[in-house]
């Protein structure tokens, strides 16, 4: 479907966010992006197209009202994108709660003054699937990640506060604003530059030989631009307002990851391990790294997620994980951030 309309979408620098601007301006969208840093205007359009007519670049932080009031003048939709995901664990959760909540909570505002018909917000499926135990769990958009559980990781509890907190604000102060959620598993596929999402950092890791062998977890895969599809269908479908759609594909332990590697990509993957890491390795190593900590609560769970609700509704669908996984390990070797 091709439009005429304004998109403002936050985080612009993003993974998923110069995806999505690139899919908006080949359908005919207009674009307002956001950047904390407009230093980085001239990489980010040589690499996402567009004229400065149809691409616009704001100055704004999650963080300070500044220059959001321009950066959403005339838009008629926004894609809430920004989010921090660091590639390690913060010194403290509210680094990273906090400007979530209240970066989501500012953007609604601004959306809501400026006449904003429609408001995505990108979460995920951690504000869905954690807190309800360990072993095999499906879970579907019903379901929400119990923050009074001990031990939740500070993404974790970001995303899921993020989300309850614009969905409680839309209930309060939203007006005639339609709000839907998109909630993708982890993010795989093609780069559009050297600057990656940390969600990229399992398939360069165990590329580059950095792991020596796969620990017993696991996540649900979706690639990037299946995400920005579903995003794309939930800006202009009819009657979807307050819904959330999971976007995810199968769910696959490391070791399933590292075999796709494997057989897909001969002797540029010949540094993938190819052995099982034993829990009590991985408990040894999270006495000494907080990364490896954030992992130990996931040995043996599957946390497996249901898309049907996105299939049915907005007859979206994914692609064969084999295709993402693949697609992102040529694209970080293309990129030079691994050397087969």
């Amino acid at each position: 479907m091709r439009s005429s309309g304004t998109v403002l979408v936050t985080g612009g620098s993003g993974y998923i966010a110069g995806h999505l601007i690139r899919m908006l301006l080949d359908q005919g969208w207009a674009v307002n992006a956001t950047l904390r840093d407009l230093g980085r205007e001239a990489d980010l359009r040589r690499q996402l197209g567009g004229t400065y007519a149809s691409l616009r670049f704001f100055e704004a932080d999650l963080t300070s009202d500044k220059g959001w009031r321009a950066a959403v003048d005339g838009c008629s939709h926004v894609c809430h994108v920004a989010s921090p995901l660091p590639a390690h664990a913060p010194h403290a959760a509210d680094d990273l709660i906090v400007p979530a909540r209240e970066g989501v909570l500012r953007a609604l505002r601004f959306a809501r003054a400026a006449g904003v018909t429609r408001f995505v917000q990108t979460s995920s499926v951690a504000a869905i699937a954690y807190g309800h135990g360990s072993g095999i769990h499906r879970f579907t958009e019903a379901d929400w990640t119990n923050t009074d559980a001990r031990g939740l990781p500070a993404y974790v509890l970001s995303k899921t506060l993020a989300e309850r907190a614009a969905r409680d604000w839309m209930a309060a102060e939203g007006g005639d604003m339609a709000f839907v959620s998109i909630n993708p598993a982890v993010v795989l596929g093609p780069l559009n530059s050297a600057a990656h999402s940390a969600s990229i950092e399992v398939v360069r890791l165990l590329l580059s030989g950095h792991m020596p062998g796969c620990p017993d977890i696991g996540f649900g895969v979706v690639d990037v631009r299946d995400v920005v599809d579903l995003h794309l269908r939930a800006l202009t479908a009819e009657g979807i307002d307050g819904e959330r759609f999971v976007a995810s594909g199968p769910f696959l332990k490391l070791i399933d990851v590292a075999r796709i590697l494997r057989q897909e990509l001969g002797a540029q993957a010949r540094r993938v391990p190819m052995r099982h890491l034993p829990d009590w390795m991985v408990h040894a190593a999270a006495m000494i790294s907080p990364t490896v900590r954030q992992i130990v609560g996931e040995l043996g769970n599957v946390r497996d997620c249901d898309a049907g609700h996105a299939f049915a509704r907005l007859g979206w669908s994914a692609r064969p994980v084999e295709d993402t996984i693949v697609d992102c390990a040529r694209s970080l070797i293309a990129q030079g951030l691994v050397r087969p």
